[in-house]
């Protein structure tokens, strides 16, 4: 008797994404090879799911009960709601560089007077054009086997490619601007790739919003690789209109003797999935990767981060914090890893939730695995409610309840955007904060 392996059944969306996978890769620029490769991952595993241990907490198989079709050209309309994305970052000043529905757009973008050694283009063009350059760095930079990452690479439709040649420090920070309009629910696959030259200096902002109640399934992914003696701050803000479902990868390489910070800011977007898979290759580096997230009702936000440490004697420090209201539920999981060659390496993580409901809930699951055994690592995490004694003080000196309250959730988050060195950005953060703190019921 002949056994027949059994078929894994798939799911609706599974089909689905594989009928867009069949109608648009003939038409996809770029490495046919690498996109089928990932697609082929992707095909065998299917969407991740509880039973994958990196996905437990957040269910893509049982969030996904349909795939969008993939996103089309922007037409006017939608480029004219994308003038005034960004809006509420206005005082940074940044150069903005603007993507609508997953598509660089160059008349929304300040593309005017770059700075020597600056370059910003379009990875559809890249890719169509056979830029060796781009091609050669996609997907090598942070290697993962994630199958959301291998649905971006499969899919990746358009998104920039900055390049910062050595030396070169910019003096406004690059603000990408990803909207989506909301014209019909669709998927949107970006991937970004930015290239900081040896002792470069550069800021990037990249912002996620759109129509508030956009039905977009949104994958974007960023690919950074940093030179050696370069200082590079990554701050992501995800917003209302970031999309119905938004998961997001940032692959980062990590020179020696060089500062990098990223900060993770979520407000406003219904499931929210950010993941950083981090190598700090070069010795003597000093990072800051910290993350703040605002919650309420039935909101999802998801930080899942890996930080391997490769080169020695580099010092990290990772710092999330979350305020959840309602039936909220944030998710922190984060591995340091300190490969056996990483000596004189000093990491700490720490996850803090603030609880504002009975009905709110935080997984914190930090993780240390280590190679080497002269290090200095440590993890930890706390979940607590207000402290009833500091609101008792303020209350006392007849301040009411919500404004006490208040007062406590600012300075909670605010240890947090602290670590941020732009103060124009720390300021417009911690605004959206106090907007939050106001529509509170």
């Amino acid at each position: 008797m002949t056994v027949q392996a059994a078929v894994p059944i798939r799911t609706a969306a599974e089909e689905q994404l594989a009928e867009n996978w069949r109608q648009a890769k003939t038409g996809l620029p770029g490495p046919v090879l690498l996109r089928a490769t990932a697609f082929e991952r992707f095909a065998k595993a299917g969407l991740p799911h509880r039973r994958v241990e990196e996905w437990k907490y957040t269910d893509l198989r049982a969030l996904m009960r349909d795939a969008k079709p993939l996103a089309g050209a922007p037409d006017a309309a939608a480029r004219e709601r994308a003038r005034s994305a960004g809006a509420s970052l206005a005082s940074i000043e940044a150069r903005r560089v603007v993507l609508v529905d997953g598509v660089f757009v160059p008349e929304l973008s300040d593309l005017a007077g770059l700075e020597s050694g600056l370059t910003i283009g379009s990875l559809a063009q890249a890719l169509a054009q056979g830029d060796e350059a781009v091609m050669s760095q996609l997907g090598t930079i942070a290697p993962s086997d994630d199958v959301a990452l291998a649905l971006n690479t499969a899919f990746m439709g358009d998104g920039v490619v900055i390049r910062v040649a050595p030396g070169v420090s910019l003096t406004r920070p690059i603000g990408l601007v990803f909207f989506n309009s909301g014209t019909r629910p669709a998927s949107v696959f970006t991937r970004s790739l930015v290239l900081i030259g040896n002792g470069a200096r550069a800021m990037l902002l990249e912002s996620h919003e759109g129509a508030p109640d956009a039905a977009d399934q949104v994958n974007t992914a960023l690919e950074l690789k940093v030179g050696d003696d370069a200082h590079v701050d990554h701050v992501k803000i995800t917003a209302a209109g970031a999309g119905a479902l938004h998961v997001s990868s940032l692959m980062a390489a990590i020179g020696a003797h060089a500062r990098f910070n990223e900060f993770l800011f979520t407000v406003g977007a219904p499931v929210v999935r950010n993941q950083l898979f981090i190598r700090f290759d070069g010795e003597g580096t000093v990072a800051g990767v910290r993350g703040a997230s605002l919650l309420k009702g039935r909101e999802h936000a998801d930080t899942t981060l890996v930080a391997d440490h490769i080169g020695r004697a580099c010092t990290s420090r990772e710092t999330f914090k979350s305020v959840l209201d309602g039936e909220s539920r944030s998710v922190f999981q984060g591995r340091i890893t300190v490969a056996p060659k990483a000596q004189k390496t000093d990491a700490k993580m720490a996850a803090h939730a603030l609880l504002l409901s009975e009905e709110a809930e935080a997984d914190s699951k930090p993780e240390l695995e280590i190679y080497a055994d002269d290090v200095q690592c440590g993890h930890g995490a706390t979940t607590g409610a207000l402290d009833d004694n500091l609101l008792f003080y303020l209350k006392a000196r007849g301040i009411p309840t919500k404004e006490a309250e208040a007062l406590l959730i600012q300075a909670f988050i605010g240890e947090a955007v602290e670590g941020i060195e732009h103060a124009g950005l720390r300021d417009a953060l911690m605004e959206q904060v106090a907007a939050w703190l106001q529509a509170r019921e």
